[in-house]
């Protein structure tokens, strides 16, 4: 395979006297660019470091006061003045600037912190090593790597530049730096592979940095929105506002806003440059739905061949979804209540997504109450685990069946599992008695509906009562016995003989004890059976011998 130079990708706002004429000539079909073509593309030029940061003095501001409140332990007010040639520091007065080295600034730390995350995205902790899944609120310091793996990721960075981390991409931060009370930053991450679609704030000063490096490129941006996908031997760019400094080192071209960057293996020149394929035409999507799924459609674009939909969170900016079509169309689905920005571009034959087209969309789904199907209205069931069936009235619900032993479901008995299936079977098993059911559907996240509740009987006999304790005080005997669920009371039965052929005592009692006065030197059997108010039977529990001394 071959080896491929890095290659430098340098962003920045357009300023003063520039503009995009020196691009009229570029045509909308594909235009690879050459290291000195002579087709209206900048050319390659080498990058230069900057290497002092000019600060310009304030009214009643003293070199010396400057020195102190910019400079870092390491350099002093005297160093200052020999780096600009200046002998008496009152020389140098307001609205007169002074040349300051940027490694001479105090330097102090600027994590970046994770706002939004969808999946399981690890973050491995730069000095530990230590992997652990990045959550919400997750601080990101110097070092530290993000993988996302099949989820997303939204890191936000101090100076209030975003971040969206699509999925298999893996980012490291190797440097988050502010320069003091500069306001300058310097931020540097590797992108090893995968995409970063990036929203970074205008740097306040030209000696601010944020570098991405990849395998075939780094990319020194000053303000500006691009995407870029990364991979071992090729990188792309697409920038939709600013510009791009692209290619390898020495060899860099200016890409502005509508325009690709290809640099690696495949590519005809140091950097192929293509013009972007148009946003496709707005108002394929509507404002405000209480339906999903939604479909969509948009007119064709002639240089697409596909076409790519990018769903955010407009609350929290999460990165929600992206999907992919050969045709202009697409379906919005599985979507809670709530704000969003749905991004569509067309996609050009070397993968390259084209201009977006950013709309927003607010989806306030209802629930509605399911119709109840089976088991009937106080129908009778031998199974202990009943199958129940409902059919819903709303779109893209969800549904869980609650059964409880009371009409007014205080006492959840079990429940099913939350799914999209119009039937179910219980959490457990249910013990034989009285039952109520409903259907509990839920849209959107927030809205949630309940059908009518319907009687349940599970046949069965009701377990046998065993007795469990036994204590004899004088000529009275004390009973103990296990409780029988559903049970409502127990009837006990005294006999003079182990078959209870002759019953000499019986009695429903309420509790799980009785107590029994017998005549001394007798034997006598007592058992007990569990009775339901309801229509289940009880089964007698084995008998016990009594006697009394």
């Amino acid at each position: 395979m071959p080896i491929f130079p890095t290659a430098v990708l340098t962003v920045a706002r357009f300023l003063g006297g520039c503009s995009l004429l020196a691009l009229a000539s570029l045509a909308q079909a594909d235009l690879p660019v050459t290291h000195g073509s002579q087709q209206g593309v900048p050319r390659a030029t080498k990058s230069a470091g900057l290497d002092d940061w000019r600060y310009t003095l304030r009214p009643g501001e003293t070199v010396e006061q400057v020195g102190k409140r910019l400079l870092s332990s390491a350099h002093d007010v005297h160093q200052l003045l020999q780096h600009n040639g200046v002998s008496n520091p009152e020389d140098v007065v307001a609205g007169q600037s002074i040349r300051i080295p940027v490694n001479w600034l105090e330097k102090s730390p600027e994590p970046a912190m994770a706002i939004a995350v969808s999946g399981p995205v690890q973050h491995v902790d730069g000095v530990s090593g230590r992997r652990q899944t990045l959550t919400t609120h997750s601080r990101i310091r110097a070092g530290d790597e993000i993988a996302t793996g099949s989820g997303f990721a939204v890191v936000q960075l101090a100076d209030g530049s975003l971040l969206r981390l699509g999925r298999n991409t893996d980012l490291m931060f190797n440097r988050l730096t502010r320069f003091g009370k500069t306001g300058m930053v310097d931020t540097r991450m590797r992108l090893d592979r995968g995409e970063l679609d990036a929203e970074v704030e205008k740097l306040t000063d030209k000696g601010s940095r944020f570098e991405v490096d990849t395998p075939s490129a780094v990319a020194a941006v000053r303000g500006t929105k691009f995407s870029l996908q990364s991979s071992p031997s090729k990188t792309q760019l697409q920038v939709t506002e600013g510009k791009v400094e692209f290619g390898p080192p020495g060899r860099t071209v200016g890409i502005p806003a509508g325009y690709s960057g290809t640099a690696g293996q495949g590519t005809r020149n140091p950097v192929d440059i293509r013009h972007l394929p148009p946003a496709p035409a707005p108002g394929a999507v509507p404002g405000t739905t209480n339906k999903l799924p939604l479909d969509i459609a948009w007119s064709r674009i002639d240089s697409a061949q596909a076409y790519q939909m990018d769903i955010f969170n407009a609350d929290t900016g999460d990165w929600i979804a992206r999907r992919t079509s050969p045709s202009p169309e697409m379906r919005l689905d599985h979507l809670d209540n709530g704000k969003y920005q749905v991004r569509l571009a067309a996609i050009d034959r070397h993968g390259n997504p084209g201009m977006p087209d950013l709309q927003s969309i607010t989806v306030d789904q209802e629930a509605r109450a399911a119709n109840l199907q089976a088991p009937a209205a106080d129908a009778r069931v031998d199974d202990e685990m009943p199958s129940f069936s409902w059919a819903y009235q709303g779109d893209n619900e969800v549904g869980r069946v609650e059964i409880a032993s009371s009409s007014d479901f205080s006492d959840l008995v079990a429940t099913s599992e939350w799914a999209p299936d119009s039937n179910a079977i219980p959490s457990r098993a249910l013990s034989p008695g009285e039952y109520y059911w409903r259907v509990v559907t839920r849209t959107g996240g927030t809205s949630s509906a309940t059908s009518e509740p319907r009687k349940l009987v599970v046949n069965g006999t009701l377990p046998p009562a065993r007795i469990i304790n036994i204590n004899y005080v004088n000529s009275q005997v004390r009973i103990f016995w296990q409780q029988i669920e559903s049970a409502d009371k127990y009837q006990l039965q005294l006999s003079e003989d182990p078959s209870f052929k002759h019953i000499i005592k019986e009695a429903n009692v309420a509790d799980t004890t009785a107590a029994l006065r017998l005549i001394p030197g007798r034997r006598y059997f007592v058992r007990l059976k569990a009775l339901s108010d309801g229509p289940i039977n009880g089964r007698w529990g084995p008998g016990r011998e009594l006697f009394v001394n």
